[in-house]
């Protein structure tokens, strides 16, 4: 038992030497995100603001989003659970994605690479690498819970204790560890590093979907489901630490399976074998759009689904909406004021939701080709006669294909839902779901462009571009709640277009957006056309 660990404590140091610059970044970055907001917090609670921000939070469209909260009347709402209310779910969801990614990024990753079969080939342990990975795992998501707790006290703010902070900071780090155990274990069982770290995402991604429509149909059900017990611990009210005690047992359960499952099987094998190739090559494979769609076809059905699943979920609460605004006299003056339904302000925030998770996709293919060339599997293409304008324009061509493919199935999976559960009393039509999330069309081009300048120039910081997205997407979303800045506002790109039906179609910004989208297009391609191939498989 000890030999298959031999050597991990070596392992470790290298890995805290080398992943350093990034721990920081991670552990500082999200530290303040997830504990950094108090101030703004303590502003909109001023006067009836918590009053006001209680009957905004209970309400079915955003428990899906948020989360549920254990008070049960305005006057009890107080400024720790508002906070947690708003903050614990969204942070522990982006804590679980990181440390996921760097789990599949450190293990299955580098067999694939042959780095661990270079490793093993010393007197190092066949499973000190995934114990080293997972033991760094710990102790970047220990330290962030320190950084976020110790943000949130330097605040000293009503209500917001000690014990609750360290609750809501450890609720977010046994969240990440959540996160990286599932992203372990699906190293283990998928054939390839991309299957691993898509498959994670996917699981946790549907474990959040799967909450928010229990959290609003059936909430006790909700407690079963591993991404609730994040917010079930209710920091600053009940403070139930019993659901961090699920949090440990699952993740050390599904930790243990993945040392099995990996002390069974060949290093760069999987437990679901690759798929057999056909004899003989279809003949689209002989051309440019066949290879590429071929190469993605894989990512584009999963997303396409996913897409598709979420715009369900969500358009099954419209029922439940209508039901809560006429709970009460007063709820209906809040939500329907201005002429506004609830049902139309719903329909302008999710649909940022999804056009954020729709713009994924296509980024994700442009950073793509660049993965295919590091690998060097892009050298039999360029030796035929493929010119490099075919292959950048074709990719990108079937990035934007798959961005417009995607906005249809989120929104009109939305409108089909949600038109479903609504009576005829409602004003929402197919076409205003569509209309919302076709207006979104120059936010997905503008970050297909931003992919197109950095495959051009710099491709290794394509993953970046996530950090942008996530940047853009949170600040429109608490835009209506943090006073921000007028220019930091103006920072998102999201926050430039209007949000149909709320808002009336601004065609001027659509198109301005939309050029800027083709001129960063146009000059990643010159980018492309001229610098030299990266090979580094």
């Amino acid at each position: 038992m000890n030999e298959k660990f031999a050597r991990f404590e070596q392992l470790l140091g290298i890995y805290l030497k080398r992943d350093w610059k990034k721990i920081v970044l991670w552990v500082v970055l999200l530290g303040l995100f997830g504990g950094g907001f108090v101030p703004a917090f303590q502003e909109i609670a001023k006067g009836d603001g918590l009053a006001g921000m209680y009957y905004t939070m209970d309400n079915p469209a955003l428990t899906a989003i948020v989360g549920t909260s254990p008070v049960e009347s305005a006057e009890n709402y107080t400024l720790g659970a508002l906070y947690a209310h708003e903050m614990l779910l969204f942070t522990g969801l982006v804590s679980a994605v990181i440390s996921a990614l760097h789990v599949v990024g450190h293990t299955r990753k580098e067999e694939d690479s042959g780095i661990t079969e270079l490793i093993s080939s010393f007197r190092i342990g066949r499973q000190a690498n995934s114990l080293a990975v997972m033991l760094e795992i710990l102790l970047i998501n220990g330290l962030l819970v320190f950084v976020t707790a110790g943000t949130m006290l330097l605040f000293d703010a009503e209500t917001m204790g000690a014990q609750g902070a360290f609750l809501f900071a450890s609720a977010i780090g046994l969240t990440g560890m959540m996160g990286a155990a599932i992203a372990l274990v699906m190293a283990q069982i998928m054939p390839t590093s991309g299957g691993a770290s898509g498959s994670a995402i996917r699981i946790i991604g549907l474990m959040y979907i799967g909450r928010g429509m229990t959290d609003v149909v059936n909430p006790d059900v909700s407690s079963w489901i591993p991404m609730s017990w994040t917010y079930l611990t209710y920091p600053f009210t009940e403070n139930n630490w019993i659901f961090l005690g699920y949090l440990v047992l699952f993740s050390a359960v599904m930790w243990l399976l993945a040392f099995i499952l990996e002390g069974n099987r060949d290093i760069g094998s999987g437990y679901l074998p690759q798929r057999t190739g056909r004899p003989q090559a279809r003949r689209s494979l002989l051309s440019v759009p066949g290879l590429l769609l071929r190469l993605n076809r894989g990512m584009l059905i999963s997303w396409m689904v996913g897409f598709a699943l979420m715009g369900l979920a969500y358009g099954s609460i419209y029922g439940d909406l209508q039901t809560f605004v006429e709970s009460s006299e007063l709820v209906s003056q809040m939500f329907q004021q201005g002429g506004l339904s609830i049902e139309a302000s719903f329909t302008g925030l999710i649909t940022l939701v999804m056009i954020a998770l729709v713009a994924i996709l296509p980024i994700a293919m442009m950073n793509k080709l660049f993965t295919e060339e590091k690998e060097g599997r892009l050298n039999q293409v360029f030796a035929t006669k493929t010119s490099r304008f075919k292959l950048f324009w074709t990719n990108l061509l079937l990035a934007v294909l798959s961005g417009l493919l995607g906005i249809f199935v989120a929104s009109g999976s939305l409108g089909l839902a949600g038109l479903a559960v609504m009576d005829d009393s409602t004003a929402l039509e197919m076409a205003d779901f569509l209309a919302a999330g076709f207006n979104q069309t120059p936010f997905v081009l503008f970050f297909i462009g931003l992919a197109a300048l950095s495959l051009g120039f710099i491709p290794k910081i394509g993953k970046f571009i996530y950090l942008y997205l996530t940047y853009s997407f949170f600040i429109v979303y608490f835009e209506g709640l943090v006073d921000f800045p007028e220019w930091v506002v103006n920072t998102s790109i999201q926050s430039w277009l209007s949000q149909i039906p709320i808002e009336d179609f601004d065609g001027t910004v659509f198109l301005v957006i939309t050029g800027i989208s083709l001129v960063m297009m146009a000059v990643g391609y010159l980018g492309y056309n001229q610098r030299d191939l990266v090979e580094e498989g």
